[in-house]
Order: structure tokens, then C-alpha cells, then sequence
């Protein structure tokens, strides 16, 4: 699916030059901006021809912040509307902001180039080069609503070394900076990939459901009705058996309790890509701004939605239970972690419409098309997995 990309540019002082010619992009994912070409920051998403991603027409707003390589047309007069601030904004989505965390980034790792990857209303992300082009380090800036994920990196890099980035240094506004991981992400791996991700994360979530005191320095998502009752509210009468379902919550979380898994560590989106793997074997665990206390059943969840293999996509992620369930058996005798799982399913996508909806509060109104159907789309699926 092809994605059409016109920039709006801004000088440093957010005075708009006009327009960049439209190009297509490599990637159709919105958030990706890698090879817009130098001299120019994206700040964030100003229109999008589609409710949703991925492709289409899509505007960003960037700052020239070099020398402009291609044409720049005249558009019509845009006033201060463009640069107008927003109480939602992220810092690096402000006229100046890419530059002052590059700046913050080079201080503390002189003499490498910064390349920006990514922004979107959940990050933005610069890889560091060092002179030979080679990377060395990661730039990554969250807002307030990921602020904890430094945090998070020290508190499960501390218990184990190397199964997450070595986090550098973090600063204010939500930046950081991470040592380069190697190896690849591993988007779409099967299950033999998903099967060391579980068997590497089990530790985890098994030391700290024994010592949670340091999970305080993350989001709460331990299981309540409230939250997801609110969330749920608004669409109750236009998604048939919602209703039903935030109504019988009480009883099914009574239920999940009774299976005997602790809560813990949730990772919060752990599947492949946010993971890499490199020749050697190493595994790195990456993206931890989702990260929460809560129930474990969410991560195997996750994991398992796009299991494949040898024959049938069911019976991978089948056995990819089996396994997990085994390792709680042996962590927590007496648990029954196969039920709690089957109890969880359709809380696993209530739990992704709260995130979403988390974020529409806290996002600047341009950017809500990243999210927007998410909501709705995830309250029905809980419908059909309950």
C-alpha cells in the first residue's frame, strides 16, 4: 500500500516556507520517516487522506533544519495556526525540539550523526552513527505518559543483564539514550522465535511476581471493573454484547484470581518486532513504554497472536501455551495458567482499547487518525473472544 508524503515546512523560527514536492515513501506506516532526505526534522502529522494507517496522502509538518534539498512550492497563508502551541503536544514535536534533543543526545556521545527514524505521537527515535556510518546508539524520546520506561529499563536490566538495551542516559522531557542492540527485529518470526521470547521472559515475570516492590515505578493495571467499564460506556450500545461483557467482570476476574498466577511484570506488547536476535544468539527485549503490573496471562497473549510454524497456526500456538504453562506449573504449583488464560482473552483486548483510548486523551487532535478506530475495534474483538 503506497503512502504519498507532503511536507509542510517551517523554518527555526516556525515562520512557513511552503510545501515539499509529494514523494512516495518506502514504508507506508506513518510513523516511519526514515529517508525524508537531510536538512529536515518531521514534527509530527498534520492531515491524512485515511481514518486510518497504514498509506494514502499523508502531511507531516518538518522543520528545515539544513540545507533544503528539494523544490519548496507557496502555499496559502497558514498564519500562526501550524505552530500555535497545544497542551498535548510532545516536546519533540515542537518547532526546535528534534534539534535540542540531538543536541542533549551528541553531549553525552560526541561525534556521532544523528538520523531520525520515527516520530508519532508515542516516539520519536534518531539512530546515532558514528563516523564510519556504523550505529552505535539509539536517541529515543516518549511522552509523559511513557516517562517510566528509563525505569523500567534499569529495574529489569539490573535483574538481567542484556536481555533489554543498555540504557546510557536519560534526561528530561523523555529522552534517552540506548546503547545500539545488535541484530535485527524480528517482525513477523514464527514460533520458533515466539518460543524463545517466552522462554526468556519467564524469569522475568517470575522474579518479580516474588519481589513486585520495585514494579510501583510502573503503570497499576492489576484487574479492576472501573476502568474498563468507562472505556467501554460509550460504544455499549452500538457494540451488541459489550454490555454483557463489563457486566459479568466482576465474576470473571474472581475467576482469573482463583487460577493462582501472581500478578507481575507485563511487558504490554511483546512480540517479535519489538524484539531482536543476533548470530550469536543473543536476545534483546526492546519498547518498554507499554510495560505495567499486571497479569502475566496479557504477554503470552500477545505473544501467541501470530504464532506460526510447521502445519497449523493453531497448534504452534498451542504448544506455545503448553510451554508457558508448564514453566507457572513448576513456578507456582497448584496454579491452573491454561485457565487463566482462556478467562483473559477477552480481557487481553480490553486492555488495548484502555491503552488507546489512554492515548487519545493525551495527544494533540492531528494525531488522533493513529488511533481513533483503535478503540471501538478492540472492544468489539473482546466481545468476540469473550
Amino acid at each position: 500500500m503506497k503512502r504519498i508524503v507532503t511536507l509542510m515546512l517551517v523554518d527555526r523560527s516556525g515562520e512557513v516556507l511552503g510545501e515539499a514536492s509529494p514523494f512516495e515513501a518506502e514504508l507506508p506506516w506513518w510513523q516511519e520517516v526514515s529517508g525524508f532526505g537531510p536538512g529536515v526534522q518531521v514534527l509530527r502529522l498534520l492531515r491524512a487522506e485515511r481514518p486510518a494507517p497504514p498509506g494514502g496522502r499523508v502531511t507531516y509538518l518538518a522543520e528545515v533544519t539544513g540545507s533544503f534539498p528539494g523544490q519548496i512550492n507557496p502555499v496559502s497563508p497558514y498564519g500562526e495556526s501550524l505552530v500555535k502551541p497545544h497542551p498535548q503536544r510532545a516536546p519533540y514535536a515542537e518547532v526546535g525540539g528534534p534539534t535540542a534533543s540531538i543536541d542533549w543526545a551528541t553531549s553525552v556521545v560526541p561525534g556521532v550523526t544523528a538520523h531520525q527514524q520515527r516520530t508519532w505521537n508515542l516516539s520519536a527515535i534518531w539512530r546515532l552513527n558514528d563516523p564510519t556510518g556504523r550505529p552505535v546508539a539509539w536517541l529515543k524520546q516518549v511522552p509523559n505518559f511513557f516517562a517510566h520506561e528509563p525505569y523500567a529499563l534499569r529495574m529489569v536490566g539490573a535483574a538481567f543483564p542484556g536481555l533489554v538495551p543498555s540504557l546510557i542516559a536519560d534526561g528530561d522531557n523523555g529522552r534517552m539514550l540506548l546503547a545500539h542492540a545488535p541484530g535485527e527485529d524480528r517482525y513477523g518470526a514464527g514460533a520458533e522465535v515466539c518460543a524463545r521470547i517466552a522462554a526468556a521472559f519467564h524469569p522475568v515475570q517470575a522474579h518479580f511476581a516474588a519481589d513486585p516492590g520495585p514494579l510501583a515505578g510502573i503503570p497499576d493495571a492489576r484487574l479492576k471493573v472501573e476502568p474498563y467499564a468507562e472505556v467501554a460506556e460509550p460504544f455499549s450500545a452500538s457494540i451488541p454484547g459489550l454490555e454483557a461483557l463489563i457486566e459479568d467482570l466482576p465474576s470473571r476476574f474472581a475467576a482469573i484470581a482463583e487460577c493462582g498466577l501472581p500478578d507481575t511484570l507485563v511487558h504490554g506488547d511483546l512480540h517479535p518486532g519489538n524484539v531482536r536476535t543476533d548470530d550469536a544468539g543473543r536476545l534483546t527485549i526492546m519498547d518498554w513504554g507499554d510495560c505495567t503490573f499486571g497479569h502475566p496471562a496479557l504477554d503470552i497473549l500477545r505473544l501467541t497472536d501470530g504464532a506460526t510454524g510447521e502445519g497449523s497456526p493453531l497448534a504452534a500456538r498451542d504448544q506455545l501455551l503448553a510451554d508457558w504453562a508448564t514453566r507457572w506449573k513448576q513456578t507456582v504449583p497448584g496454579s491452573d495458567p491454561l485457565r487463566a488464560v482462556s478467562l483473559m482473552r477477552p480481557v487481553a483486548p480490553l486492555r488495548a482499547a484502555l491503552l488507546y483510548a489512554t492515548f487519545l486523551e493525551n495527544i494533540e487532535p492531528t494525531e488522533h487518525p493513529y488511533h481513533a478506530a483503535d478503540v471501538p475495534d478492540r472492544l468489539s474483538a473482546a466481545v468476540v473472544a469473550a
